[in-house]
């Protein structure tokens, strides 16, 4: 079995000898240009056109993050990037999805608990005692019910918050509202007072967060957007954080990565700004999923994971 491995910053040597000990019959290797060898798995982060578009011999390629949009986006700009008929496989669930509970939980916590103005108080040096937030008037709307938002929303659920998920499908998450649907995303949206983002990044996602969406927020809701910028029009929430429709907003991606130092989120004393940190690819836990996938498929069973070119996840 031939393994290739592309990565443009992750550490390529603890990633050959993390599979290989997981797979000691596989030969493992770092890919480079004039790598024509023969190869029946890839394990890829945005890879080159010439890595993959000649290699129909595939069984699978594996993409080293929950997200699959930016090797997608290549596919578009310049098609072959992928073979056609060869699997692509995402990692579901591999540490990220405590990350994202975490972060999410977090930025909530901050807002119901009134932390961020507190901030601000002090940096004007004032006393100010504030009445604290009701849950019964801050119900939180998550965007996205997979792996990343069901695990965000079961912590929630579990502070006793009133807990509404919308995704594409149908989806049930035990103590939460759901709703599917482009006919159900503004009774979704209605009287929010947290929207969190965690949708894939796809054709039919981009600019899903914008004017519109934002009137049927409670007045002075919270937006936390932990999926892609591109899911952001970016000027509308600039004009619904002046109109006080949103009250502040959260924000770990960017159309833009890194953002522009005259960016005026920067600068905004109600945008809380993270470098796309939310949920990292932890290797140990990565390898040990991709390795449980090719085993799988060695043994003609379907792998966790795999992604539908169509939908875009």
């Amino acid at each position: 079995m031939n393994i290739i491995f592309y990565h443009p910053t992750f550490d390529a040597k603890l990633w050959i000898d993390g599979i290989t000990k997981r797979l000691p019959q596989a030969n493992v290797r770092a890919w480079n240009a004039a790598d024509h060898q023969p190869a029946d798995y890839a394990l890829v982060w945005r890879p080159p056109h010439a890595m993959l578009a000649s290699r129909k011999e595939l069984k699978g390629i594996f993409a080293l993050g929950a997200g699959v949009d930016a090797i997608l986006t290549q596919e578009q700009r310049q098609p072959g990037t992928l073979p056609a008929g060869v699997p692509l496989i995402r990692l579901e669930d591999t540490g990220m999805a405590l990350q994202m509970q975490e972060y999410a939980v977090a930025s909530v916590l901050r807002y119901f608990r009134r932390m961020d103005e507190y901030q601000l108080f002090q940096q004007q040096k004032q006393w100010r005692p504030l009445t604290p937030h009701s849950r019964s008037d801050f119900t939180i709307g998550i965007l996205g019910a997979g792996v990343l938002g069901s695990r965000v929303a079961e912590a929630l659920v579990g502070m006793q918050f009133s807990v509404r998920s919308w995704s594409r499908s149908p989806k049930s998450i035990e103590g939460v509202h759901s709703f599917y649907g482009d006919d159900q995303l503004a009774a979704f949206a209605t009287d929010c007072k947290v929207l969190i983002n965690l949708l894939p990044n796809t054709p039919h996602t981009a600019g899903t967060l914008n004017h519109q969406l934002f009137t049927f927020l409670s007045h002075n809701a919270y937006l936390i957007n932990l999926g892609r910028g591109s899911h952001l029009v970016e000027g509308d929430l600039l004009r619904a954080l002046d109109s006080g429709q949103i009250a502040a907003a959260q924000l770990d991606v960017f159309v833009e990565e890194p953002l522009p130092a005259m960016h005026p989120f920067w600068s905004h004393p109600r945008v809380s700004i993270t470098p796309h940190v939310a949920a990292d690819t932890l290797p140990e836990e990565a390898m040990d999923s991709i390795v449980r996938n090719i085993l799988a498929m060695e043994a003609g069973r379907e792998p966790a994971g795999r992604v539908d070119l169509e939908r875009g996840y």
